[in-house]
């Protein structure tokens, strides 16, 4: 199968009355997304902007998760509303990324009101790819802030694969680097007849495998001793083989939004369904070493959507980012991507 017409198969199944899919987060109304790149490395950043706030929710299930402002989302708490998501590379260096771009927002109008003051609600999560080429190199806040530039001027497709916090992302890391494949960043979005709108950008850097949800095929991770053949984590795991020695620094982290309105209850059942899309698409999931975090942001557009609806549609265009992610990746030195194997 041709790449083009692989990533056209990967249109997955979705409920009676939708009337179109595609493929970009910035679907949603009021919803930004833009990247930086360090190519010399290659890590980065990709920041998700709702400048006029959103209803902000997240899920993390990974044992092993590097996260900033996370309890501000819990329902109990008293912020309603965010002003954007930094997802990062560079392990918990890549945090700083959230410093630039709550500056750029700043120097906008946006944010939290606090007095005399605007203070922009960024949380972040990050993933480890510091085993990717000179590990000094990492986003920090000058990133942040260009990315978040980026989100605001882009026009176009936003970029999928070796882009932003995908850059140094790798797949199927069960038995090592030595055998792990390329994956980076995908994006994918649902809209229906109603006209609500449910998208995704997803940075996949997992220890597991990406499976198609459709048929269960592995599509790209962990390779044969030889290295020209797919050999299977879930074979692996099954056959009781070693495991390579992982450190806490793998992770799935993305950001799912929707045009919808929720409260931040519920726009936390949202995060939490949509991770069933993580777990459709990345076998194992949730390991003691990925720090799988989705955060949920609702613009509040439109009224009376059914919540079960939404949940499972974040499911799907989450597992459909995923697949993007390694459709769109290209090799870097000693890791192939799905386009290099036979």
């Amino acid at each position: 199968m041709g790449r083009t017409a692989a990533c056209a198969a990967l249109v997955l199944a979705v409920p009676a009355g939708a009337c179109a899919q595609s493929r970009d987060i910035r679907l949603v109304p009021g919803v930004y997304a833009g990247h930086h790149t360090l190519s010399a490395r290659p890590t980065g950043c990709t920041v998700v902007l709702t400048p006029d706030g959103a209803v902000g929710g997240v899920d993390v299930r990974g044992g092993a998760p590097g996260t900033r402002e996370t309890d501000l989302l819990d329902p109990v708490n008293s912020v309603q509303r965010v002003n954007g998501i930094a997802l990062s590379g560079g392990s918990a260096f890549g945090l700083d990324v959230a410093t630039g771009v709550s500056r750029f927002l700043e120097e906008r109008g946006s944010g939290f009101p606090a007095g005399s003051v605007r203070v922009p609600i960024v949380p972040a999560a990050i993933l480890f790819d510091l085993s990717i080429g000179d590990p000094s190199i990492r986003p920090d806040a000058e990133c942040g802030y260009r990315a978040a530039e980026a989100a605001m001027t882009g026009d176009g497709a936003l970029a999928e694969g070796n882009v932003g916090a995908g850059a140094g992302a790798t797949v199927g890391k069960i038995a090592g680097m030595d055998r792990a494949m390329k994956s980076g960043i995908g994006t994918a979005s649902i809209t229906l007849s109603s006209g609500l709108i449910v998208a995704a950008v997803v940075a996949v850097n997992p220890v597991g495998d990406v499976v198609d949800p459709r048929t269960g095929r592995v599509v790209a991770g962990v390779r044969t001793e030889q290295g020209d053949e797919l050999a299977g984590a879930s074979q692996i795991l099954r056959e009781g083989r070693p495991l390579a020695e992982l450190p806490g620094g793998n992770t799935v982290i993305g950001v799912v939004a929707t045009n919808a309105t929720l409260t931040k209850a519920e726009a936390t059942k949202v995060a939490q369904m949509a991770q069933d899309g993580l777990a459709r698409a990345v076998v194992p999931s949730h390991t003691p070493w990925d720090g799988d975090t989705i955060f949920t942001l609702a613009t509040g557009e439109r009224e009376g959507d059914d919540l079960t609806t939404i949940g499972a549609l974040a499911a799907d265009v989450v597992a459909e980012a995923i697949l993007r992610s390694v459709y769109a990746a290209e090799s870097i030195e000693g890791i192939p991507a799905l386009s290099d194997m036979p």
